[in-house]
């Protein structure tokens, strides 16, 4: 039994007009896939995600995972999980087919990681990292790298991860100390990595870290640290892992949520040195580490969608089951949904988790545009939408998740409170998403500094010329004339921000970061209520081919979402453009 269900309507619903998947289709490099292909593959991962993924997300929470002489042991069931995952192809879905990809739209990949992610999300952190990779290797490998390491990795016959904290070194990582030191065409990498997720473990052949350290001699800080590719296992001559690295788990972390993931502190070069591959130019790894960890980042805040959505779909459940008090119009006591606060919560719940969804699709459509369309322009385009959105994305999405999952455990009540019911497992599970790939400060400060001021505003003021078009549609539909006016009084709110840190960057130094994360936060509850309003317009356009029912539940979710939500805005533009003074007169000690 499992408590989930793919949310295929509202996936197809973002798809379709979020993301614009007819318009993705056109590009060339999905000539002869067609609209209709798409849907058996997104019901088919549903059944996946709910028959065999979701099953082991208390299992995995329950029993954790251990490290027993330097082998890192995870729920058995994920074992089989993987196998299936593996056999029928889901890695491989959006990679490459020049490394045994499937070649089908990212944004549908994104779609079907959701799935993944709302049934078990420890588990997928694993599939995630590894997808997370072929974009870096695609983008900073040579040639000789990629055809030995892509295909397995595409397939997810082989894992991969992230390593770039270290003890000393987490934000900051100017701070890494990890050396390499060169070895022939090869290095050897000495050094501590922690908190590497699904560091290591026996689910695969082998296991693909990428690594940041420094080159005996390279300049300090970010300027001296390079990339390298350090397999778990070397490869025999045939290609096939063979010799085990010099790398070793030592441990793994005890954590709040999450508990199927092993988040690793490894060991490199405990003897000789572990053996590695430099990716991308020397001193030049950092900048290639991001082609990863923005790619990540979107994927988090996808996490931000997915275990909401979990937690709606068991808080809704619950509060159908629920008998408490008497409502007016019932003649017996009544489930809890009948109760209006109940239903405000739920509608809380559900209305942010359908805006976080357009969003994050709208941003990942990008991807596909970034990578595929043949026209340079309309690359630069994509390129600029993505490096805007993504910390909204990330950081929004990821901390209304934290509101989403706490307001499940509410509606439960004090069952809420206890593990029984798995609510509590969301809520825990949720807490790490501000904070791994860059916390929600980090996200503010990039979309405030390099995002807005850095081009002075130009590519945000387009979006938001963009989105004001769509309120001109909304404004002439009698169903969408006050959704269309609220959307844009949050544009002109959100515009209204922008203005003020740029007029108050430069004379203040302490303006960028005390606004930072109330403008983030402020973008997202704009841009979230935009992206779904856009889309539920595109989506009454449509006429006759719309499920009536659907279209109706997803008009009455938006307006709750502009009247319930959306005022936020006012809020977040208030702290947003407050005095700096207010919250750095205050001297440190006092606090």
């Amino acid at each position: 039994m499992t408590d989930y269900n793919a949310p295929l309507d509202d996936i197809k619903f973002c798809l379709r007009y979020a993301a614009g998947l007819d318009e993705i289709l056109q590009l060339s490099a999905y000539e002869g896939v067609e609209i209709d292909d798409v849907d058996p593959i997104l019901d088919e991962a549903g059944r996946f995600a709910r028959d065999v993924v979701a099953p082991t997300n208390r299992i995995g929470d329950e029993q954790g995972v251990s490290v027993t002489d330097g082998t890192v042991k995870v729920p058995a069931e994920f074992a089989e999980l993987n196998q299936q995952l593996v056999e029928n192809g889901w890695p491989a879905l959006g990679g490459s087919p020049e490394h045994d990809g499937m070649g089908l739209p990212e944004t549908v990949e994104f779609a079907t990681s959701e799935l993944w992610q709302s049934a078990n999300m420890a588990f997928s952190l694993l599939t995630m990292l590894t997808r997370d990779a072929t974009h870096l290797l695609k983008a900073h490998a040579s040639d000789e790298l990629k055809q030995t390491y892509l295909p397995k990795i595409t397939t997810g016959e082989w894992a991969a991860t992230m390593d770039l904290t270290e003890p000393q070194a987490g934000s900051d990582l100017a701070a890494v100390k990890a050396k390499a030191i060169p070895d022939g065409d090869a290095y050897r990498i000495f050094g501590n990595k922690v908190y590497i997720t699904w560091g290591d473990h026996e689910l695969t052949e082998n296991i693909i870290h990428l690594v940041l350290a420094r080159i005996d001699g390279a300049p300090e800080g970010v300027r001296g640290i390079s990339l390298f590719l350090v397999p778990k296992f070397l490869l025999d001559a045939d290609g096939n892992p063979g010799e085990r690295n010099d790398l070793v788990a030592t441990s793994v972390e005890h954590k709040l949520g999450i508990h199927g993931s092993p988040t690793c502190v490894l060991n490199y070069g405990e003897g000789d040195g572990a053996i590695g591959y430099l990716v991308g130019e020397e001193n030049k790894g950092l900048a290639a580490m991001f082609t990863m960890m923005n790619h990540a980042r979107v994927e988090v805040g996808l996490q931000g969608v997915a275990i909401s959505e979990r937690a709606c779909q068991l808080a809704r459940s619950y509060a159908h089951d629920r008998v408490q008090g008497r409502v007016p119009g019932q003649s017996e006591r009544a489930p809890i949904i009948y109760h209006a606060d109940v239903r405000r919560m739920l509608l809380l719940m559900r209305s942010q988790t359908e805006a976080m969804r357009a969003l994050a699709y709208a941003t990942a459509s990008q991807l596909d545009k970034l990578h595929h369309d043949e026209r340079e322009e309309a690359q630069k385009a994509a390129e600029l939408r993505l490096s805007l959105l993504t910390p909204v994305v990330k950081g929004w999405n990821t901390e209304t998740a934290q509101e989403v999952t706490s307001l499940g455990v509410q509606i439960h009540g004090g069952m809420g409170y206890v593990e029984e019911t798995g609510a509590a497992q969301h809520m825990r599970d949720a807490r790490i998403l501000p904070i791994y790939e860059g916390t929600t400060g980090i996200q503010a400060l990039d979309f405030a500094g390099r995002k807005v001021l850095g081009d002075e505003g130009r590519e945000v003021g387009l979006l938001i010329g963009e989105l004001r078009g769509a309120c001109d549609a909304m404004e002439k539909d009698d169903a969408l004339q006050s959704v269309g006016r609220d959307v844009r009084q949050g544009l002109e709110q959100l515009e209204q921000g922008v203005a003020w840190l740029r007029d108050n960057a430069t004379e203040n130094p302490a303006a960028i970061g005390t606004a930072s994360v109330n403008l983030l936060m402020l973008a997202g509850v704009v841009l979230g209520g935009a992206y779904l309003a856009k889309a539920t317009l595109a989506l009454r356009s449509d006429g006759e081919s719309v499920d009536a029912s659907f279209a109706d539940t997803k008009l009455a979710t938006t307006r709750f979402y502009c009247t319930h939500v959306l005022p936020r805005a006012h809020g977040y533009l208030a702290a947003a453009t407050a005095d700096p003074g207010a919250t750095m007169d205050l001297n440190v000690d006092s606090i």
